[in-house]
Parts: structure tokens; C-alpha cells; sequence
């Protein structure tokens, strides 16, 4: 509507609406001159900037979120909080430590649990006090332990020291990260559509159940003897095996008919925290399972750093000095960390607050970024991982806090700060030495079941899967509702092979030397889906890929919104009315 008004504010538009007024006259009346139009006219240009100024974003993002901010702890007072916590908790617990073992194993020992445990500490607990969005799960990614464990082997052939390179990574970041949020370039996010998205969440989901087979196949390699490793190997398969078996079953099990809606959405709510509770136990049942050899998660001392040489392990600060060539060659890697973050965390805050879940609260893209950006440099500081937005954690833990009825449509979600807040605190308590234990306790190949239940439960949403299996579906059986069934084939095709190669193209680089590059893999599939208008009709794009959330979701990154001068617009109309 407001598209609508602004074009007929146009200087053409109004000059056709005079002519079009004169032309109803008579020849001997004089000519109207519609004044209010014109006077429309210069009020709405003169209100509107032709650039936002700097922190408008972050100004309109406090602006709609500060007056909430009292009611998100009182909808904390729902029960679906207390899955959601667990959930969330088991969800962004056991994938970090996996990557802290990816990390630890490539980066000679520079991060540990501990490390990954305090940065997905602080970004809970920060995101979930003082975020904008606190809906968006902020950790330790995949990306993240990819790009670290990089550039530690680009850097390794300077002799340049480690923590201290990455603290300049850091800083240069979040600078970047600073001038990015207050000139309001986040607003460059209203044009992400669906396609990028989607194949982002394809390679999340391959790259879990990879890291699942990866721990599986280094149990084979665990012992001095083969013997044992082999029983050790076959042992690690069935168990982990069987974990995702029942995992994946009970986690869908809101889908089947069986019993009452009630008793499935506690079965589905805790089936991830139980499956790891189980299958831990399982390894201790007795019998012929004591001859089997089951590695264990590594831990070390509670609260301290991990690396005994690249550091000092008696504090948190990392900070080392090093040249000053070295800083400025930090530079380039900043930047790369500063692409990744803002398409990979933006992204994850999107696909978090899908109009799907039906949120009534407003988002916030600009302040979050500004607010990511301290937690970047905080991370260079402790010499730890910098967090940034998690997938699937982040839509899962929407998906954790949705209210449905008893056909499974969406009602209601619970919009709240405490979920967020609780799990964040759950993962600093993590740290302390009986948990510790705790965690020593979980076999490597229940961790490696955990990936499996968490890919594969996000392959079976994931749209490109969907779409693969609908084309090669029977024609009798596909269902006649479906907007799919108004899409050309061959252009069902060509967007498919689109969407492959976006994904072929990130998975690939993340096993060479060139993986520090992942972002502009990500980059490139933003900038391919602006061909797509010249390739497929408009009735095929809404279809195949629609913006990832509707205009009440990204109202603050368009430029209407951004440039327009309310205050002095209020101002008017108050002069207006009391005149």
C-alpha cells in the first residue's frame, strides 16, 4: 500500500493527474492546478533521505524491541520453555564438541571442550539478555572450527604466533563488523531469498552426518592393538547406528497416529536428551559389551585453558604481540570472517523467524550484527572461537518453543528471552569438574549418533530433498494441492541443478586448502539468485524461491523504512492539526 502512495507521488504521476484534471474542463474554464497533490508531493520527498543516516537500523531495531523487553521474561512462564532448554542445550552442546575436537586434533591443541564451552557459553547468555532476537541460537559452527583450524595451517610456514594472529583477525572483524551494522549495509539482507538458504542448509546437514562418519571411522584407529580396534570400530557403528534408528523415530513421533497428541509431543520433545542419556548407558550394561574399548570425550581442567604451550594456561588472555606486517595480513582474514558471519549468522536469525512460525514480535538484524561484533572481538581477546548463528540450532529452537494443536498446525510461538538465557548459563556450568566428568562419560560414537539424528532430521525438511523426491515421485501419487504441480519440468530442472551445484560448490571447497574461501562460495549463490528474473517467470520464482520472511520480519532492512524521517514527518502533522 505504501508502494502504491509513493508512486503516485511521483513527479510524472502527478503531472499525468493534472493533465488528466484539465482535460475534464471545459476550454474557456481555467486549468486546475491540484495543490494538494503537489504539496503531497514535496512533503514526502522532503521527508525522505535519499540515504539513511548512520545507526538508523540499529535506532529503528532498540526502537521496536526495548518496550518488548519486560514481556519476553513473562511469556517465559509457558511450559514449552522446559523442552525447549533441554533440547537446545543437547542440540548446541554435542555438535561444539565435536568441533572442538576437529579443533584440537588440526590446530595443535590451541581449543579444547573448554574453549568451545565458553564461547557457546557467551553467546547464550548474551544473545539471550540482550539481543535483539534472542529466537537466534549463537554457538560454535562448523564454518567457524573450519575457517580456525585454516588458517592456523596458512599461518604455521610464518612462525607467527597463533592467538596473537587471531586476535587481530578478530579485532579487524569486529570493526568491520561495527561500520557494516551502523551504515546499515545489513539492510542489503531484504534481497537473500530462499535459494542460498536452502542450499546452506543442504550443506550443514551433509557436513553433520560427515562428521558422524569421521568419528566412526577413527575408532578403527583408537589403540595400539588391532584387535581391539576392530571391535572397538564395529562396536562405535552399531551403537551409533541404532542411537539415529530410534533417535530419528521418536523425534517424528508427533507424525504418527499413536496414542494422544500429549503424550507424542513429550515423546518428540525429549527424545534427543534421552537418546544420549541411553545410549551412554548402554555402554555399561555389562556382559560382552565390558571387552569393548568405547573412546570417550577428551576434557581437561576446569575453567582453564586448554593448550599447555601455545599460551599461558593460567589465563584467558590470549592476546600475543606480533608484527606489524602480521597485523595487516590478519586484515584479508578478518574480512572473509566478517562475510561468513554476516551471511551465516543474518541467515540463521531468517531462517529462525520463518512467517511459518507465525512470531508476532519485530526482528532485529542490525543491532544483533552491531552486538556480534563485540562478541567477535571478546573472542579474540579470550582466545577462544568467535560464536555467531547456528544452523539448525537456531530454527530448531523456534520449532522447540511452537504451540500446535492436535493436527499438528502451528498456533502460537512462544517468543520469550529465557530459553536462550538458560541453556547459555547450562553450557558455562558445563565447565565445572563434575560435569566435566559428566561429559567424559558420553561415548564418541553416541556423539557421532547425535550428527546423524541432527542431519538427517534436517534433510527430511530440507526443500531441495523435497523437491528432488517430488520429481522423481510417481505422477499418480503426488499430491494435486501442491504449488510445485504449476511448475514447468524443465525449469524444475534447471533450478535443481542451480541449487546442486551451490551446494556441491560449498562442500567441496571445505575439504581443500582453499576452505578459507567457504564465503564467497556463500556470497556467489546470493549474487547467482539475481539472474534468476531472467530465467524463470515471476508465478515460478514465488514458488521456487520466495523471500525467507515477509515484510513484517525485515521492515527495518528496507530503505523506505531506513530513509524515511518520521520524526520530522510527526512534527507535520502535528503543526497540520493544530493549525
Amino acid at each position: 500500500m505504501k508502494n502504491a502512495v509513493i508512486d503516485k507521488l511521483k513527479p510524472d504521476v502527478v503531472m499525468s493527474q493534472i493533465t488528466k484534471n484539465n482535460s475534464t474542463n471545459s476550454p474557456d474554464e481555467p486549468p486546475i492546478h491540484d495543490d494538494s497533490i503537489e504539496q503531497s508531493f514535496d512533503e514526502t520527498t522532503r521527508n525522505r533521505r535519499r540515504f539513511p543516516i548512520p545507526g538508523k537500523g540499529i535506532y529503528l531495531d532498540l526502537k521496536d524491541r526495548l518496550p518488548l523487553y519486560r514481556q519476553d521474561w513473562i511469556d517465559s512462564f509457558d511450559y514449552r520453555v522446559i523442552p525447549s532448554v533441554i533440547e537446545t542445550y543437547f542440540n548446541n552442546l554435542l555438535p561444539a564438541l565435536a568441533f572442538a575436537q576437529d579443533m584440537f586434533d588440526r590446530t595443535n591443541n590451541a581449543y579444547g571442550v573448554n574453549e568451545v564451552l565458553l564461547s557457546s557459553a557467551m553467546a547464550g547468555i548474551v544473545f539471550g539478555l540482550i539481543s535483539g532476537q534472542p529466537l537466534c541460537i549463537v554457538g560454535v559452527t562448523g564454518p567457524i572450527s573450519i575457517f580456525n583450524y585454516t588458517v592456523y595451517e596458512i599461518i604455521k610456514p610464518l612462525n607467527t604466533d597463533y592467538f596473537g594472529f587471531m586476535f587481530w583477525v578478530c579485532i579487524w572483524s569486529m570493526i568491520l563488523h561495527f561500520i557494516i551494522a551502523l551504515t546499515n549495509f545489513v539492510g542489503l539482507l531484504q534481497y537473500v531469498t530462499t535459494f542460498p538458504c536452502d542450499i546452506f542448509g543442504l550443506f550443514i546437514n551433509i557436513v553433520y552426518i560427515q562428521k558422524g562418519i569421521q568419528i566412526l571411522t577413527r575408532q578403527f584407529n583408537i589403540h595400539e592393538d588391532s584387535d581391539i580396534n576392530l571391535s572397538s570400530g564395529f562396536a562405535s557403528i552399531v551403537v551409533s547406528l541404532l542411537m539415529m534408528i530410534f533417535g530419528v523415530l521418536f523425534k517424528q513421533f508427533t507424525r504418527t497416529p499413536l496414542l494422544n497428541h500429549t503424550i507424542r509431543t513429550f515423546i518428540s520433545d525429549y527424545s534427543t536428551a534421552l537418546s544420549v542419556l541411553f545410549w551412554s548407558a548402554f555402554t555399561h550394561f555389562g556382559g560382552y559389551l565390558n571387552d569393548i574399548y568405547f573412546a570417550k570425550l577428551p576434557i581437561t581442567k576446569s575453567f582453564y585453558p586448554t593448550s599447555k604451550t601455545m599460551r599461558d594456561p593460567t589465563t584467558w588472555l590470549a592476546y600475543h604481540s606480533i608484527s606489524t606486517r602480521d597485523v595487516f595480513i590478519a586484515l584479508p582474514f578478518g574480512i572473509i570472517l566478517t562475510i561468513l558471519f554476516y551471511f551465516d549468522h543474518n541467515v540463521s536469525s531468517l531462517m529462525a523467524q520463518r512467517h511459518q512460525y507465525k512470531l508476532r514480535k519485530p526482528s532485529s538484524f542490525h543491532y544483533d550484527f552491531f552486538l556480534l561484533g563485540i562478541t567477535t572481538g571478546v573472542a579474540g581477546i579470550l582466545g577462544i572461537p568467535a560464536p555467531n548463528g547456528l544452523i539448525p540450532q537456531a530454527p530448531l529452537h523456534t520449532e522447540s518453543l511452537l504451540v500446535r494443536d492436535i493436527d499438528g498446525s502451528v498456533i502460537r510461538c512462544v517468543e520469550q528471552r529465557f530459553t536462550n538465557t538458560v541453556q547459555g548459563l547450562m553450557l558455562l556450568g558445563t565447565m565445572t569438574r563434575p560435569l566435566l566428568i559428566c561429559l567424559h562419560q558420553i561415548p564418541q560414537a553416541v556423539l557421532s549418533g547425535l550428527f546423524f539424528i541432527m542431519g538427517i532430521g534436517g534433510l527430511t525438511d530440507n526443500v531441495i530433498v523435497s523437491r528432488i523426491i517430488w520429481l522423481f515421485s510417481d505422477p499418480k501419487r503426488k499430491d494435486k494441492s501442491l504449488p510445485l504441480n504449476s511448475i514447468r519440468a524443465r525449469s524444475l530442472l534447471i533450478f535443481l541443478t542451480f541449487s546442486l551445484c551451490g551446494f556441491v560448490g560449498e562442500f567441496a571447497i571445505t575439504d581443500t586448502i582453499a576452505a578459507i574461501g567457504f564465503p564467497l562460495v556463500l556470497l556467489l549463490t546470493v549474487i547467482v539468485s539475481f539472474s534468476f528474473p531472467h530465467i524463470f517467470t515471476r508465478e515460478e520464482l514465488e514458488i521456487l524461491d520466495p523471500h525467507v520472511a515477509k515484510r513484517f520480519t525485515i521492515k527495518n532492512l528496507l530503505m523506505e523504512n531506513l530513509c524515511s524521517d518520521h520524526h520530522h514527518r510527526k512534527s507535520n502533522s502535528n503543526v497540520s492539526s493544530s493549525s
